[in-house]
C-alpha cells in the first residue's frame, strides 16, 4: 500500500487537479514548487492511515497534546483539528456540521467538534475513510471543550482517553505545575504499554523529541524568513504548510519537508522573489485561519499589494520549542506544552504580538473573532486596542467561523475589508 496505492492515488488527484485549476492569479508571485511534495506527503498519510488498523495502534490526538510520547509506542495519529480543517477548506464543513446537530448538539459548538462529530456519526470525509482509533489522547492546553468531546467519542466507541492536564499560566509557571505534569506522563507509560502492546523505550523517545524539536525549530526559521522584505511566501501559504508539524511531528518525514521549503524560500529571497509581486503593505493575523476563504482572501489582499506576513497561530508551533530538549524529555514536554499561547494569560499574548509586529515590520492587524474558539477570542477587542494604542497599529476585527460558513456573512467582511485597506492607503 505504501509503494504501490498511495502513489497511484496520488497520480490521480493531480490529474483531476490539473483539470479544476482557475488562472493564477497575476499579482500573486509564483507558488511554492514544494507544494506538490506537500499533497503528496498528507494524501499519503490519509490513505496509510486507513490500512493502519490492526497493523499498528491508532489515536486521535488533539492539536495541542504532547505526541511525542504516543510515537514510542508506535501509534499511528490522526488529528480530528486538521481533518476539520480539510473539510473547511473542501467547504464540506456545513453539511459535517448538520449531522452533529441532528443529534442535538448545538450550533454554537465548535465546529471541529462538529465536524468530528458529524463524521463520527455519517462517516462523511474527504479523505476517503479515517480508521477507527484505538486510543483518544487529548490536552487542555487548548482549550476545555476537545476533553468534552474526546469523552464523547470515548462513551460512544468505548475506547480509553488519556488527557493531558496542563494548568493555566496566570503569571508565570511553577515548580509544582512542571512536577505535575511530569507525575502524568510517568503514569501514562504503563496505559501506553498495555493499550499499543510495546513496551517504553528511554533511548527511542530521545531520538523522537530531537526529531520533533528539530521538526519545530525548522518551522519556526520558515516563518522568520517572512521578515524578509519582499516575503517569500504569505501566512495563507503557511496555513496550508503548517499541516506536517502539527500531524506528523516528531516523525522524520516532517523533518525533511520543511528543510526543502526552508531552502526553497531562501533561494527566493536571494532572488528577490516575493510572495506579492508588488509588496506594498505587511500584515498579521491573529487567531485560526478561515479555511473556506484562503484562496479568496490571499487574492483579495495581493490585489492590493497587501501581504500577511506573521500570524499567532501558525507561531504557537514554533514559539515555546526552544524548551524541549531530549536530555529532559519529559520536565521538558511539560514546559513546552503549558506555555503555549492558549494556555497563557493576555499580557503575555499582548507581548507576543507587539514584538512580532515590530520584528516582521508589520503595518496592520487583522483579527478574526470565532464563536467556534472562544479561548482563542477572549479578550481581543482589548488586545485591539492596547496595541493601538502603544504602537498605533490600524486594525480590524473579522467575524467568522474557520469551517461553518454558514455564520459567515461576505457582504459585511467584505466591507470591512475594504474599508480597512483604504485606511492603509492601499
Amino acid at each position: 500500500m505504501k509503494d504501490l496505492g498511495a502513489p497511484l492515488l496520488f497520480r490521480i488527484m493531480e490529474k483531476r487537479k490539473k483539470k479544476r485549476l482557475r488562472e493564477p492569479n497575476p499579482f500573486m508571485g509564483p507558488p511554492l514548487k514544494c507544494a506538490g511534495r506537500l499533497r503528496q506527503i498528507m494524501t499519503r498519510h490519509y490513505y496509510l492511515s486507513r490500512f493502519a488498523k490492526g497493523a499498528r495502534p491508532v489515536a486521535w490526538v488533539t492539536s495541542g497534546a504532547p505526541v511525542e510520547i504516543l510515537r514510542v509506542f508506535g501509534f499511528y495519529t490522526i488529528y480530528p483539528e486538521n481533518h476539520g480543517a480539510l473539510c473547511g477548506a473542501q467547504k464540506m464543513g456545513p453539511e459535517l456540521c448538520a449531522e452533529a446537530e441532528k443529534k442535538g448538539y448545538h450550533s454554537d459548538l465548535c465546529s471541529y467538534a462538529r465536524i468530528d462529530l458529524g463524521h463520527a456519526f455519517s462517516g462523511k470525509t474527504p479523505a476517503g475513510r479515517l480508521p477507527r482509533p484505538d486510543l483518544l489522547f487529548a490536552s487542555n492546553n487548548i482549550c476545555q471543550t476537545v476533553l468534552y468531546w474526546y469523552k464523547q467519542l470515548s462513551h460512544q466507541w468505548d475506547i480509553p482517553l488519556i488527557t493531558f492536564d496542563t494548568p493555566y499560566n496566570f503569571q508565570e509557571i511553577r515548580s509544582g505545575d512542571i512536577h505535575f505534569m511530569v507525575r502524568q506522563f510517568e503514569e501514562m507509560v504503563p496505559e501506553l504499554e498495555k493499550i499499543s502492546g510495546r513496551k517504553y523505550s528511554h533511548k527511542r523517545f530521545q531520538k523522537i523529541i530531537r526529531i520533533a524539536a528539530e521538526t519545530s525549530r525548522t518551522w519556526g526559521q520558515v516563518l522568520a524568513a517572512m521578515k524578509h522584505r519582499p516575503a517569500p511566501m504569505t501566512i495563507f501559504d503557511a496555513f496550508v504548510h503548517l499541516a506536517p508539524v502539527v500531524s506528523l511531528r516528531g516523525l522524520p518525514v516532517a523533518l525533511e519537508y520543511y528543510r526543502v521549503l526552508l531552502n526553497e524560500l531562501n533561494e527566493r529571497i536571494e532572488e528577490g522573489i516575493g510572495a506579492v509581486r508588488e509588496e506594498k503593505k505587511r500584515l498579521m493575523w491573529d487567531n485560526i485561519a478561515v479555511w473556506f476563504k484562503l484562496r479568496d482572501w490571499s487574492h483579495l489582499f495581493a490585489e492590493r499589494g497587501v501581504n500577511f506576513v506573521a500570524a499567532t497561530y501558525t507561531n504557537a508551533w514554533a514559539e515555546t520549542i526552544h524548551h524541549l530538549t531530549e536530555e529532559s524529555p519529559f520536565e521538558s514536554m511539560a514546559k513546552a506544552y503549558s506555555l503555549i499561547i492558549l494556555n497563557n494569560n493576555l499580557s503575555h499574548r499582548l507581548k507576543l504580538m507587539e514584538k512580532m509586529i515590530r520584528d516582521y515590520q508589520v503595518d496592520g492587524l487583522v483579527i478574526l473573532s470565532l464563536r467556534s474558539c472562544k479561548p482563542y477570542s477572549v479578550g481581543q477587542y482589548d488586545l485591539k486596542r492596547l496595541l493601538m494604542e502603544r504602537l498605533g497599529i490600524k486594525s480590524l476585527i473579522i467575524e467568522s467561523d474557520m469551517t461553518d460558513f454558514r455564520t459567515y456573512s461576505e457582504e459585511q467582511a467584505r466591507t470591512r475589508i475594504e474599508a480597512f485597506l483604504e485606511g492603509l492607503g492601499v
